[in-house]
C-alpha cells in the first residue's frame, strides 16, 4: 500500500469491552449474581466449565488497563456497566458498585479518553430473571429505573451513551436457542424478549434525555448480510428475507420507523410476535437516538430446506439461531460459501460491511439523520504466544481488522456517514458459552498470571490510531 487509506481527524479510533466478560470481583462491594453468573454454575452450559469470577481482574487492575488503552493510542473506551454491580438485583443504587465506574470515568478523562457506556450487556440480575427476566413486561421499567439512576452518577462525565448491546443475541440466542443465558428454549419467550428489550430501549432513551437533553444516546444492534444462496431460486430469495428480517428488521424497523415488518409478524405469528405489544409501545421504542452503533463480524448465505430434509451445519451465528422455528415453518441454514473462517467457525468477508453501511444509511439512519460508529468488530483466532507471551497476528487478527476497514473507508467514499471503529475487543476474556478458549483480544491476557501483552494486531492498531492512516501490516 503506497498511498495509505487517510480517515478524517474526527474519526473515533477506540475499543470496547463488557464488564462480565473481564471484570470478575464478581462477589465484592455488593454486587449479586446475574444470569451469567448462574448459567456458569449449571453443568455443561460453558465449554471449558469456567465462569465469570475472575475474568481479567480488570476490577482490580483498572488503572494499568486505562493506561494501556492511551499507550496504544486509543481516544474512545466503550464498556458496559454491570447492572447486578451497580443496581443489584434489580433494586436501588448500589455506592460501592457505582463507585467503581466513576473511577474509571475519571481515568480516562486524565488519560484524554472518551467514555462510551453500555448499560446492558447481557448481565441481567438473576433475581429479575426469576420474575421471568426480558419475558416480563416490568423488567423493561426497572431497566429504565437503572439507567436513571446511573446518570445521576455519571451523566455530568460521560457523553455517549448506549442503551442495548445486541437485543438479537439477548433474545434469540438467550431465550430460544438456549446458546446464552438464561439458555432457554422457547420460541414464544424469545420474541416477548424482542419486544421488552426494545421498550426498554425506548424507555431508556427518555429517561436519559430527561436527565440531560445534551448527551448523545444510541443503541447498538448487531447485523448479518443475508445473500440468497442462488438469486436465481425464489426459495433461497425468500431465505434471504426471512433472515433478513429476523436478523436485522425486527430491530430497526422499530426504532427508526416506528412498527414491526409486516412479513416478520407473519413469519413470527406462531411465537405470538405482534400480541405483546401494547398501544403507545411503539412510539415509546421509536424514541430519537443520535447515534447507531453497528456489530459486525461475519456475513452469509442461505437457503430454505424442509423440516423433513438433513439440516447441514450452519456456518454463522444467523444459521446457527435461525435454523429454529422464528422463521416460519420450514428452516432456514447457512451454506458454506468457502471463505475464510475464524475460530469461531464464522466466515470472513469484509466486503459485506460496506454493503451493510450502505444498506443502513439508504433505509435507516439516512432519513434519519442518524450517524453511524462500529462499535464491535473483531475475530477469534487461535493465537500462539512466543515465550515472551507475544502473539504475531500479523497474517489473522491483524488482517482481519485491516480489511474491515478497508471496507469501512470504502462506504465512507460512498457517503455513508460514520463516525468511528471501536474493535472487539481490548483484552482477551471470557467469550460467554465458550468460555475462556476462544480470544478476541487485541492484547493477550495470560490467565493464570493476568499478565497483559499487546499482539501484533495491537502494535498496528496503535498506529492508525496515532496517523489515521491504514498504515501497511508489515511496518509494525
Amino acid at each position: 500500500m503506497t498511498n495509505p487509506l487517510t480517515f478524517p481527524s474526527n474519526f473515533a479510533f477506540g475499543a470496547a469491552t463488557a464488564a462480565f466478560q473481564i471484570e470478575g470481583a464478581a462477589k465484592e462491594d455488593g454486587r449479586r449474581p446475574s444470569i451469567w453468573d448462574h448459567m456458569c454454575t449449571e453443568p455443561g452450559r460453558i465449554l471449558d466449565g469456567s465462569d465469570g469470577s475472575v475474568a481479567c481482574d480488570h476490577y482490580h487492575r483498572m488503572p494499568a488497563d486505562v493506561d494501556l488503552m492511551a499507550s496504544l493510542n486509543l481516544d474512545t473506551y466503550r464498556f458496559s456497566t454491570s447492572w447486578a454491580r451497580v443496581c443489584p438485583d434489580g433494586g436501588p443504587l448500589n455506592t460501592a458498585g457505582a463507585d467503581f465506574y466513576s473511577r474509571l470515568v475519571d481515568h480516562l478523562l486524565e488519560k484524554n479518553i472518551r467514555p462510551w457506556l453500555t448499560l446492558y450487556h447481557w448481565d441481567l440480575p438473576q433475581a429479575l430473571e426469576e420474575k421471568g427476566g426480558w419475558t416480563n413486561r416490568d423488567t423493561a421499567y426497572r431497566f429504565a429505573d437503572y439507567a436513571s439512576t446511573l446518570a445521576e452518577v455519571l451523566g455530568d462525565r460521560v457523553p455517549i451513551w448506549t442503551t442495548l448491546n445486541e437485543p438479537w443475541c439477548s433474545s434469540f440466542l438467550s431465550y430460544a436457542a438456549g446458546e446464552h443465558a438464561p439458555g432457554l428454549q422457547d420460541p414464544s419467550a424469545a420474541v416477548d424478549a424482542v419486544h421488552h428489550l426494545l421498550l426498554a430501549h425506548g424507555l431508556g432513551i427518555q429517561a436519559l434525555r430527561d436527565y440531560d437533553s445534551n448527551l448523545t444516546l444510541g443503541i447498538t444492534t448487531n447485523h448479518t448480510v443475508a445473500h440468497p444462496a442462488d438469486p436465481d431460486n425464489p426459495r433461497d430469495v425468500d431465505a434471504a428475507r426471512r433472515i433478513d428480517g429476523a436478523f436485522n428488521r425486527i430491530f430497526l424497523d422499530p426504532i427508526f420507523k416506528g412498527e414491526y415488518p409486516a412479513d416478520v409478524l407473519e413469519d413470527m405469528s406462531s411465537a405470538g410476535l405482534g400480541e405483546v405489544c401494547r398501544a403507545g409501545d411503539l412510539e415509546i421504542i421509536s424514541s430519537p437516538i443520535d447515534v447507531l452503533g453497528i456489530n459486525f463480524y461475519n456475513g452469509g448465505a442461505f437457503t430454505t430446506l424442509a423440516e423433513d430434509e438433513p439440516i447441514p451445519q450452519p456456518t454463522n451465528a444467523a444459521g446457527l439461531a435461525l435454523s429454529t422455528p422464528f422463521v416460519g415453518s420450514e428452516r432456514v441454514v447457512g451454506v458454506d460459501r468457502h471463505l475464510p473462517h475464524t475460530h469461531m467457525g464464522w466466515e470472513v468477508d469484509a466486503k459485506d460491511l460496506r454493503i451493510l453501511l450502505n444498506r443502513l444509511q439508504r433505509d435507516y439512519t439516512g432519513p434519519a439523520g442518524i450517524p453511524m460508529v462500529i462499535t464491535e468488530n473483531g475475530a477469534a483466532y487461535d493465537d500462539k504466544p512466543d515465550q515472551e507471551g507475544f502473539v504475531d497476528d500479523t497474517d489473522t487478527r491483524a488482517t482481519y481488522i485491516r480489511d474491515h476497514l478497508k471496507a469501512v473507508h470504502a462506504a465512507l467514499e460512498d457517503g455513508v456517514d460514520i463516525r468511528g471503529y471501536l474493535v472487539w475487543s481490548l483484552l482477551d476474556n471470557f467469550e460467554w458459552a465458550w468460555g475462556y478458549t476462544r480470544r478476541f483480544g487485541i492484547v493477550r491476557v495470560d490467565y493464570e498470571t493476568l499478565t497483559r501483552t499487546p499482539k501484533a494486531s495491537a502494535l498496528w492498531y496503535a498506529q492508525v490510531a496515532r496517523t489515521h492512516q491504514l498504515v501497511p501490516l508489515e511496518d509494525t
